[in-house]
């Protein structure tokens, strides 16, 4: 699965590549996964909207170690790893929600 901007095949990128820096986000506005919003503004569409809550079943969040996509309330409930293969994504993430996800 192509990931726009991403460096490694965990899906890291420029902006963010720590450790736990696993996943890419599937933008809601033109439906294509990128490592982070640094990376769809540089690359993507330019009408960055976030999910709507009505949304969070579908699968928009990528595991950049197994590859599985989870849906964005699987990855709001994982506890910051994979339920899957069970690495560990990054916490500092959910600084982030907001430029993604409707209100929590």
């Amino acid at each position: 699965m192509k990931v726009n901007g991403a460096i490694d095949a965990e899906t890291r990128c420029n902006h963010y590549h720590s450790e736990n820096d696993r996943i890419a986000i599937k933008f809601y506005c033109c439906n294509e996964y990128y490592s982070c919003y640094h990376c769809h503004q540089q690359y993507g569409c330019g009408a960055s909207r976030v999910w709507p809550r009505e949304d969070f079943n579908e699968k928009a969040i990528l595991c950049g170690t197994c590859k599985t996509e989870l849906t964005i309330n699987e990855y709001l409930d994982s506890g910051y790893s994979c339920p899957s293969c069970h690495v560990a994504f990054n916490p500092g993430c959910s600084l982030h929600y907001h430029l993604y996800f409707d209100k929590l």
